[in-house]
């Protein structure tokens, strides 16, 4: 091995030493900070104070009863329809039927020079009969 190799190879090794050392002092760095609370406990006592107080009135709206369903309009009874109006009401709708109809394959054809197709021998050229 050439100097100059060797002095390449020496330097990449200490550069990937360094880089690497680098590194992990960040990330240790990054694990101790990541150890300390980022919240007191005075906050944390006041967002739980915040939710038990949410909570119950989430609790007291369950307790109480709901609005009452407003009543229909009054309909005319079947019976009492007249001719006319019976034939002028439209007809009632059946349920609407969907039948799915798979589309006709699509076929391509390629056309190949000489009307002959891959895979098929006719005998008439060379090397291309059963022997």
């Amino acid at each position: 091995m050439s100097r100059t190799t060797a002095l390449v190879v020496v330097l990449a090794l200490g550069f990937a030493a360094v880089t690497g050392t680098i590194a992990l002092t960040k990330t240790v760095h990054l694990g101790q900070a990541a150890a300390k609370p980022a919240v007191s406990r005075a906050a944390i006592a006041k967002r739980k104070a915040q939710l038990d107080r949410f909570e119950a009135s989430l609790r007291a709206q369950l307790r109480q009863k709901p609005p009452a369903i407003p009543k229909l309009p009054p309909t005319p009874p079947a019976a009492s329809a007249t001719p006319a109006a019976v034939a002028s009401a439209p007809a009632p709708v059946a349920a609407q039927r969907v039948v799915y109809v798979r589309p006709a394959p699509i076929i391509v054809h390629k056309h190949r020079a000489g009307g002959e197709h891959e895979g098929q021998d006719h005998g008439d050229r060379e090397g291309g009969g059963d022997d």
